[in-house]
């Protein structure tokens, strides 16, 4: 009977550090998994903000090549940007006030 026990006993101890080091394994790798999906959370919710930014710049640029097809309008801002005139007329610039 002693012979049964000693071999039961070494099984147990090649059996309990073997789940252990199974259990250890499996653990580090869904902890690894579980940070790479926290990371990809975080970069989404990164990207959905940057992509809001982004239509609110496409919206202002849309207004804004709506504005430059007229030319009326693309006339007055040559005017007073580059500061050119029409035949006749004299351009003052004035100081801007700094409050």
């Amino acid at each position: 009977m002693a012979k049964g026990k000693k071999k039961s006993r070494a099984r147990l101890c090649l059996f309990v550090p073997g789940c252990c080091l199974i259990v250890a394994v499996i653990f580090t790798m869904v902890g690894n998994y579980w940070i790479q999906i926290v990371n990809k959370y975080q970069e989404k919710n990164t990207l959905k903000q940057e992509m809001l930014s982004l239509r609110e710049e496409e919206a202002e640029l849309k207004v804004d090549v709506e504005k430059l097809e007229d030319p009326e309008y693309v006339a007055r801002y040559a005017r007073e940007k580059y500061m050119y005139s029409k035949d006749g007329e004299i351009i003052i610039r004035l100081p801007e006030e700094d409050e």
